[in-house]
């Protein structure tokens, strides 16, 4: 190769000496690139070396940083939403957290497996089924998600709020492991002949007249509710199994999954019967028309009204829950017993005026110390759940923490700028938006609509009063009130605003609801007319793919900005990308 050089003469280089030249200068500049960013970054720690506050170091030590110099995006490795490190609380949150729900759980999370069955049975569902392998592994991480930058009280009373699912979901688990005929060679045993098998929206109140001789236990709480939060992965592949067999992919995708867990044949074969409900609409009728055609077992539908105000509805209802008495006595051979009904039902009162009490705190004062994520799974996995002892204990814990910080006037979030009321279906692949809200923007989630759901206390003087006030629990279900029960219950936002003094509404916007997209330009008019702030974020309930956990914080983050006008208190939280994270 001729070249020419700086006085115009001409010489000839062999191309191997022309890249030897080349590796050379640019091995020149490397060094000096990577020696000049090597006196910047040591220039940059010299000068905070120099100003480097004593009193201002200590404190972060002891206490954490300041809710704005957290930088807790910081934390993520890049490209997930997983942890390289985890946050420093402080020294005295830090070792909570540690000690006491961290080390604490994972050590109740083998008791449990003993306390509640056995190894072996354990480790067969967990090779059995897909959708327990992938949910008890990441389970701490979902701790970390649904606590990320909580101190103090909030830090005590969400935790326990997690820990109370964490260990009804193991004994739950157990108890169709324990009786699963696909584990134990196809046969029959003891156990199982003495569970009742269930629709995730059947509450387990229905079944109090058995509580002493028969396990109720959900058949789809465990393999799609919880695995949507704790893992978001999970469900994708029942929702793809429900449309490989050609049934349409419009209806809800959490019916979809839980038909989709029988076309994978990945639910366990625990029950003699099964009970079924039409919650929250048609969808969920075809779900049972599908699990009545895979389990081929007596199965009772429960079905429930959508518009349950007309009293001859209301009569209609105890009917039903009269006929789903009558299959369980029938199919298991044990009669009704009232004295069972109203020992647990007075027991589980007792949760409902707990629930109460926190309700008038969050409402009435800054001293409540639950986070809006820990708030509102604990409130539809108990209630839905039915008394356990677990619940009891937790509440013990809460009550303790909760009295504490009124008594003491803790604020647990101190840099809230707005009160938020979540309303309508929540996305199940993104239910700690809100801890993200508030650490990002300030955003406090006070109250959700699931929350406030099965309001109701169960009377027990008579009969007659007792399966009133159980029809209208049972109509007062997750998303069968104020999703598709009429508009006059779910317009009953404008009153929980006012009873949460709340001045902002997050609106799940579930795209396949079509209860809820059928009144979307109602809501539209009235938060116009009420000059409302209400941001429509979008979702696919368990569906992740539809609309990303990352796009529905860019929704957020573009009303914050272009509308609010504020800036972030982390801007580290504004944009990260966690698609392939748990």
């Amino acid at each position: 190769m001729i070249i020419k050089t700086y006085d115009a003469k001409e010489i000839e280089l062999k191309p191997a000496e022309l890249l030897k030249a080349l590796g050379k200068k640019l091995k020149e500049t490397d060094y000096k690139e990577a020696a000049g960013k090597l006196r910047d970054k040591a220039a940059g720690a010299a000068k905070k070396i120099r100003t480097l506050d004593p009193k201002k170091t200590a404190s972060d030590f002891w206490n954490g940083k300041p809710h704005e110099e957290r930088r807790l995006g910081d934390l993520y490795i890049p490209g997930t939403g997983l942890y390289k490190h985890r946050e420093w609380r402080g020294v005295k949150d830090t070792f909570y957290y540690f000690h006491m729900i961290w080390l604490y759980n994972y050590a109740h999370m083998v008791t449990d497996i003993m306390k509640y069955g056995n190894l072996p049975d354990f480790l067969k569902g967990t090779l059995r089924y897909r959708w327990m392998g992938q949910t008890y592994l990441t389970v701490m991480h979902w701790f970390d998600r649904g606590m990320e930058g909580m101190r103090g009280p909030a830090l005590r009373a969400s935790a326990w709020h997690y820990r109370g699912m964490t260990s009804e979901t193991i004994r739950q688990f157990q108890a169709m492991f324990a009786s699963d005929k696909k584990l134990h060679g196809g046969a029959a045993n003891e156990l199982w002949k003495k569970h009742i098998a269930h629709n995730e929206t059947v509450s387990g109140c229905i079944f109090y007249p058995w509580r002493d001789e028969l396990d109720d236990v959900p058949l789809e709480m465990i393999p799609y509710f919880v695995t949507c939060h704790v893992n978001n992965h999970t469900v994708l592949n029942y929702i793809d199994a429900a449309q490989s067999i050609g049934l349409p992919a419009d209806p809800c995708p959490m019916c979809q999954a839980e038909y989709g867990i029988f076309v994978l044949d990945d639910y366990p074969d625990y029950a003699p019967i099964m009970i079924t409900s039409n919650e929250a609409c048609d969808g969920s009728v075809a779900t049972s028309i599908l699990q009545d055609w895979f389990l081929n077992r007596p199965l009772y539908a429960m079905p429930q009204p959508m518009r349950y105000d007309d009293p001859l509805v209301q009569k209609h209802c105890q009917e039903e829950i009269e006929g789903a008495w009558r299959f369980v006595e029938e199919q298991m051979g044990i009669p009704f017993s009232w004295e069972q009904y109203v020992k647990y039902a007075e027991s589980f009162n007792k949760l409902t005026e707990f629930e109460h009490e926190k309700w008038d705190v969050a409402a009435n004062t800054d001293y409540y110390p639950v986070n809006g994520v820990a708030q509102a799974l604990y409130r539809i996995y108990y209630s839905q759940d039915g008394d356990r002892p677990i619940w009891h204990e937790v509440d013990k814990h809460v009550r303790k923490i909760m009295e504490n910080s009124v008594a003491k006037k803790i604020n647990s979030f101190p840099k809230t700028r707005h009160r938020v009321i979540a309303w309508s279906c929540a996305p199940l692949y993104y239910s700690n938006w809100c801890t993200w809200a508030y650490n990002c923007w300030g955003l406090n989630c006070v109250i959700n609509m699931d929350s406030l759901m099965f309001d109701q206390m169960l009377r027990t003087d008579t009969y007659e009063h007792a399966l009133e006030d159980l029809a209208w629990f049972n109509e007062k279900a997750p998303m069968r009130a104020m999703a598709v029960g009429g508009h006059e219950h779910i317009f009953q936002l404008w009153q929980y605003m006012e009873r949460f003094n709340c001045d902002m509404v997050v609106m799940y916007d579930q795209l396949q609801c079509k209860g809820m997209q059928g009144i979307h330009g109602m809501f539209e008019d009235e938060f116009r007319k009420r000059n409302i702030h209400a941001i429509w974020v979008p979702h696919a309930l368990p569906d992740k793919r539809t609309v990303s956990r990352r796009e529905i914080r860019q929704i957020i983050n573009d009303y914050m900005t272009t509308v609010m006008h504020e800036e972030p208190l982390d801007p580290t939280l504004v944009d990260f990308e966690d698609g392939d994270s748990w």
